[in-house]
């Protein structure tokens, strides 16, 4: 993987939502764009958490995906994000050592993609 750039891989387009969406909402948006993860942006479209379907799960687990609960509540804020022309297996390296499936791919303040543990596995799957 030492010449697959982030760019070859990444998946298209991105689902996000506002802090303020409901979890019911955000659950919602995942099902209807099977994605396991959404950026939560800002009014300026700043990426400013990340909430996945595993945290969804946590929520439904510890019974407290309740009305009146928002993606703001339970979103992660510290995304670690990437650029298109980062190297995949750097990527890859950063997802094992912080234990995270979902990256968010960056250029500048926008968002243009994920890279995800599935993406990875599928060109294996294709290469190998």
């Amino acid at each position: 993987m030492d010449e697959l750039y982030v760019d070859q891989l990444l998946s298209r387009p991105v689902e996000t939502v506002a802090p303020n969406t409901p979890i019911p909402e955000a659950a919602a948006t995942l099902i209807e764009h099977d994605v396991g993860a959404v950026v939560v942006v800002d009014d300026a479209d700043r990426t400013v958490g990340l909430l996945t379907a595993t945290d969804v799960v946590a929520l439904v687990r510890d019974g407290t995906a309740a009305a009146g609960v928002t993606v703001a509540d339970r979103m992660r804020t510290d995304v670690i994000t990437t650029t298109r022309d980062a190297l995949v297996a750097d990527v890859a390296d950063t997802m094992v050592d912080n234990l995270i499936h979902h990256v968010p791919v960056v250029d500048g303040d926008d968002v243009v993609g994920m890279i995800t543990t599935f993406d990875l596995t599928a060109y294996l799957a294709r290469t190998l």
